[in-house]
């Protein structure tokens, strides 16, 4: 499956829950908010287009995911703003390509998805051919059972294409990016090379 449908099934993902939510209660039951255990995680975004948003997140007022890629090569780091009324958030996706567990890049090739948890919209950029990490580290800050880790990751970056609404009638640009979150690996993310036979 490309990274693009994958990018696509994750973001519609992301969105069911708060719909069902909403749908079942009417008053759907948050998650809790924080980012990093050290209280350091932000996210920065300049979005223009369809929609004109400067986005200033602090840590308390985050909800942040992050994992492997599921093809391997990379992390996706999840970050929601502020919870609104009836569930609404402002959830951006980043998958950012070629960043390996604990290590540091440049000029990585990234996806962006920009969802509005709890109002049926979304923007993408359908591949990572259109915004580019300039920079990007991870810092070890948790250890968790089962040999799992949580690193913060520091990235930023912009993009020079558009991301469209699955309809392609409205498109955003996000002209610059910056956050720190978190990516969490376990032993099922570790691929090691299998040993060579004797």
């Amino acid at each position: 499956m490309s990274d693009r449908a994958i990018a696509l099934l994750f973001a519609c993902a992301l969105v069911a829950p708060s719909l069902a939510g909403e749908a079942s209660s009417g008053n759907p039951t948050p998650k809790p908010t924080g980012c990093l255990v050290a209280g350091d995680g932000y996210l920065r975004a300049r979005v223009r287009g369809a929609l004109d948003l400067d986005l200033d997140w602090k840590d308390a007022q985050m909800e942040c995911e992050g994992a492997p890629r599921p093809s391997g090569h990379g992390v996706r780091v999840s970050i929601g703003g502020p919870l609104r009324g009836d569930g609404r958030r402002i959830r951006l996706v980043f998958g950012i390509a070629d960043l390996a567990e604990g290590g540091d890049g440049r000029a990585l090739r990234t996806n962006v998805t920009l969802l509005f948890e709890g109002e049926k919209r979304l923007f993408a950029t359908r591949g990572d051919d259109k915004c580019t990490t300039d920079t990007a580290s991870q810092r070890r800050v948790e250890t968790l059972g089962g040999n799992r880790a949580v690193y913060r990751v520091v990235a930023r970056g912009f993009c020079v294409g558009p991301a469209a609404n699955p309809a392609q009638t409205e498109r955003v640009v996000i002209t610059s990016f910056d956050f720190a979150g978190r990516v969490e690996f376990g032993d099922d993310d570790r691929h090691e090379a299998p040993a060579p036979s004797r």
